[in-house]
């Protein structure tokens, strides 16, 4: 149960005095939250700058563009006269010259009573000279002389969103700090006192109340403490996972490979090393009293299906079953298909279980589940909803593993007797991030690609050139090629996403010719996508419009073209991701970034990396550089986290320190019974990673 010490803390954010429906909705699209956003969310909403408002120069000397405090007298009011567009006039004065302050739409009754003539007022606001005369359009403030104390000096400036006042956030956060109690230490005395960090509870008014842009940086003393608190959480919680997943004791998987030499036998290709090294890696955790949980990284079209495959193989030989997750209905149906037909040769049938299997089916296929018959299922998140009960099942492999959350995980092994654990990533993750979101757990790399794939060749050409581009698909589908054309999402909303890839299919369609253009996007039914994915892959249809919805794992192995349509919008990873669509065949495949110019120097130096590496791994690197961990794998509900406090490049060295220190407190005080245990569990709650608790006491 959550410390009631907590309990301010994660009530809703309406409870706090002046917010009521209107803005709790804003605060929650602002913080991300799933349902209302709660006082902790604005108590974590960390300031990205800060506006100085310590800058008081005399009227007359105000330097152009900068913010500044003047003090000075009210002269006179012009109001704006009436059926007019021009603004309302304010003029005061100070020792060295007059300033105007400038109003539109503004109410006169509320400046008369800001502004009134003949007193003493203090402004502060950006200034500017207009035709020679210093001017302040709509001050920020406009305080009387005597609340001059009230301004504030420095001011944080914090990520917003549509519709919401920078005030309004501030004063909304001023309430939620009120509610932060004075919270027990659970750091290390030892740490604290060579870190020089302050407690929690300081830690987070030192980070609002900024009184310089020091303050705010990543080495600040607030900035380091609460990044170390995230981590410590962060890494406890993998640490005590990890650490029941172990010692619940996995059963061996004993095979000699009979049905897997069966399936090999039937490849028209050779294993790479790479993919050999992995697949001796896995059989033998597997083998042992220990489950195993390991993770299998490889780059795109580098054959990971084929490793989990055997892997399967040698649990049913051993008379379990195995169960493969896919995050997406598309994917799960094109590793249904490519596994069958391999799994066939070695006699073994294949089931698919997905949120869109009809229920008499899914009623049959969950009756085999249960009774043993169906040995290797295939699904989405379907797998693992409360009237799935599996006979025996022995290993779960997990696909595009980021894009499921902790809890999504661990229901799925929670199906088994302490079934072995395989987690697949078509995004290579750079090993810091490995460390920091998944802990000790063991990778396996496959770097290579199979033998006689040909390396993809990357262009980038701006917007305006589209039509040579459509001159060059033309061609292209006369010879009988296949190509994507890849719509951008447009400010995360599904409606304008499907418009924009509806009308670039409507003007391919027009001229290319209707029947040879395909279209498919996130809001179709799975029918029609499945339908549409289809016609491309028999070729019926020959160019494929999408969103994003093909980033991952979907295979055509004859489609050579992809044009990407506003690359400067994605992340590395994610083109990389998509340029993987192309180059699966034994054909040379083309890779065109359309880019919107100009571009700024991140995105120019992004696109450069992308044209001149075909390689995953060093792309993720390059990635986590450019941007960042928190946007490399998108949302804080993948299973990796995005930091709201720690940064991988800037706290490195205390992220080392806090794995350490969570092995230690995991080796001394597994259950968290001892006083630290008790504060490190209000850590845990703090930063929502009650799954471990809930782990702790379920044992």
């Amino acid at each position: 149960m959550r410390p009631a010490l907590l309990d301010p803390l994660f009530a809703p954010a309406s409870s706090l005095a002046g917010i009521g429906p209107k803005l709790a909705k804003l605060l929650m699209k602002l913080t991300g939250s799933e349902d209302e956003a709660r006082v902790i969310d604005l108590v974590f909403h960390a300031p990205t700058s800060v506006i100085d408002r310590r800058l008081k120069p005399g009227i007359a000397h105000l330097p152009e563009g900068a913010i500044v405090t003047v003090e000075g007298r009210v002269d006179r009011h012009q109001p704006a006269p009436s059926r007019s567009n021009a603004p309302y006039r304010v003029y005061l004065h100070d020792e060295t010259g007059e300033l105007t302050l400038t109003f539109f739409h503004a109410k006169a009754d509320w400046l008369e009573k800001s502004l009134p003539v003949g007193e003493t007022v203090v402004v502060s606001g950006r200034a500017e000279w207009f035709n020679g005369r210093p001017t302040m359009v709509h001050p920020d403030y406009i305080v009387p002389v005597e609340k001059a104390d009230t301004l504030p000096t420095v001011e944080p400036v914090y990520p917003m969103t549509a519709g919401l006042s920078a005030k309004i956030l501030r004063r909304s956060i001023e309430s939620a700090l009120a509610r932060v109690p004075v919270f027990p230490e659970w750091i290390d005395p030892a740490i604290v006192a060579k870190q020089g960090f302050p407690t929690t509870d300081e830690a987070l008014t030192a980070l609002h109340n900024p009184r310089d842009e020091t303050d705010i940086e990543p080495q600040a003393p607030a900035r380091r403490r609460l990044a170390y608190d995230e981590f410590l959480a962060g890494q406890l919680s993998l640490s005590l996972v990890r650490s029941r997943m172990r010692k619940a004791r996995g059963r061996p998987v004993r095979a000699t490979g009979v049905l897997s030499d069966k399936v090999r036998a039937g490849l028209p290709f050779q294993l790479t090393k790479g993919q050999q090294e992995a697949v001796t890696a896995i059989l033998e955790d597997m083998s042992q009293e220990t489950r195993m949980l390991r993770m299998l990284q490889g780059d795109v079209g580098s054959g990971k299906t084929i490793v989990g495959l055997l892997a399967m193989l040698a649990v049913v030989e051993d008379g379990g079953q195995a169960v493969l997750m896919a995050p997406t209905e598309i994917l799960a149906r094109q590793h249904y298909e490519g596994i069958a037909a391999l799994a066939e040769n070695a006699g073994v049938t294949v089931s698919l279980l997905t949120g869109k299997t009809k229920a008499r089916e899914r009623k049959e296929i969950e009756a085999k589940i249960a009774s043993g018959e169906a040995k290797i299922v295939i699904g989405t998140h379907a797998l693992f909803q409360d009237n799935v009960a599996y006979h025996d099942l022995r290993l779960a492999i997990v696909d595009e593993q980021h894009r499921f959350g902790v809890h999504q995980r661990l229901r799925l092994t929670a199906k088994g007797m302490a079934p072995h654990l395989l987690v697949m990533s078509a995004t290579p993750i750079p090993r810091t991030l490995v460390l920091a979101a998944f802990g000790d757990m063991d990778v396996s790399n496959l770097t290579e690609k199979p033998a006689g794939r040909k390396p993809i060749q990357t262009v980038t050409i701006p917007l305006e050139r589209i039509g040579d581009i459509v001159g060059r698909l033309r061609d292209a589908l006369a010879q009988g090629k296949k190509s994507y054309w890849i719509c951008p999402l447009v400010e995360e909303s599904e409606a304008v996403e499907l418009m924009s890839a509806e009308e670039r299919y409507e003007t391919l369609a027009k001229a290319l010719g209707p029947d040879k253009v395909g279209l498919i996007h996130g809001r179709m039914s799975s029918t029609d996508k499945d339908a549409a994915m289809e016609a491309f892959r028999s070729g019926e249809t020959r160019l494929l419009v999408a969103t994003t919805v093909v980033e991952v794992g979907v295979d055509v192995p004859d489609a050579s073209i992809i044009v990407i349509e506003h690359a400067e919008r994605f992340g590395l990873a994610q083109l990389h991701q998509l340029r993987g669509r192309v180059g699966r065949g034994d054909e040379a495949s083309s890779c065109i970034l359309l880019y919107k110019g100009p571009l700024s120097e991140m995105g120019h130096a992004r696109l450069s990396v992308l044209r001149e590496s075909n390689d995953g791994f060093r792309i993720a690197e390059e990635d986590l550089k450019l941007r960042g961990e928190g946007e490399l794998l998108g949302t804080r509900q993948s299973g990796i986290p995005g930091f709201r406090f720690g940064s991988l490049e800037a706290h490195g060295d205390i992220l080392a320190i806090a794995r350490k220190d969570a092995g230690y407190i995991v080796s001394k005080d597994p259950g968290l019974q001892s006083e630290r245990g008790a504060a490190l569990r209000t850590l845990l709650y703090l930063f929502r990673r009650d799954e471990a608790i809930r782990y702790l006491n379920a044992g």
